[in-house]
């Protein structure tokens, strides 16, 4: 008998480990599908909530946020780069330049959900692909109504979207959600409402996991 779960998978679309961790879990998926049937689901967290709308240089925010040396930001990129590639996910070399707001992108995630769980999926790994391999700027809605184009959603109706502030209450809600329960790093991959996997795992750690939920076995927690 095929198991079936639900996983709901907190993110933001200018985190690299939230693409490493996407990257890991479908491969994960893929190994379990003859026993495990999931529906994947995309929540909201905003990395930098109050970022001005011009966005902010990559390695001073880095260097502000985590104290990190240039030296120490290099490694750092060549590590998340090579984690990348394992999973299939591309990390542009140089051309991620600056760290934006992503509340914009989120509000039309949720959007997409109500068109369905293949069209957020689209429109969500489109979005780290702007981002992380292309260096675009996910709050520009220039940039945002073209990739909602190319993932076959309507962009008229995306337009109206981002003129108005339909779905902001929905994604601030969502996002409150989650941190009043805990969450406060991404990704948090949340497996049937009772199960965490915290951080960009590697795929081994979220298949045995998958299997021993789906197996009814203990809950199990991992920490990045």
């Amino acid at each position: 008998m095929t198991a079936q779960l639900q996983i709901d998978f907190v993110s933001d679309v200018s985190c690299p480990w939230c693409a490493i961790g996407l990257g890991a879990l479908e491969a994960a998926l893929a190994r379990v599908a003859a026993d495990v049937q999931a529906e994947l689901r995309f929540q909201p967290f905003e990395l930098n909530p109050r970022m001005v709308p011009e966005g902010q240089d990559i390695e001073e925010h880095i260097r502000e946020k985590y104290g990190s040396s240039p030296e120490q930001q290099a490694q750092m990129r060549e590590m998340i780069r090579q984690r990348g590639e394992a999973v299939g996910f591309e990390f542009g070399i140089g051309l991620r330049k600056r760290i934006y707001n992503t509340f914009d992108a989120h509000r039309l995630l949720h959007w997409a959900e109500l068109q369905g769980a293949e069209q957020q999926r689209a429109l969500k790994k489109a979005l780290l692909a702007a981002y992380f391999t292309k260096g675009e700027n996910p709050s520009d809605h220039d940039l945002l109504l073209r990739v909602v184009g190319e993932v076959g959603l309507d962009v008229a109706r995306a337009r109206e979207i981002l003129n108005s502030d339909e779905y902001a209450s929905e994604t601030r809600s969502r996002e409150k959600l989650y941190t009043d329960a805990g969450i406060h790093s991404v990704p948090a991959i949340i497996i049937n409402n009772q199960h965490l996997i915290s951080g960009g795992q590697p795929v081994e750690v979220f298949e045995r996991a998958l299997r021993q939920i789906a197996g009814a076995q203990p809950s199990t927690t991992a920490v990045a």
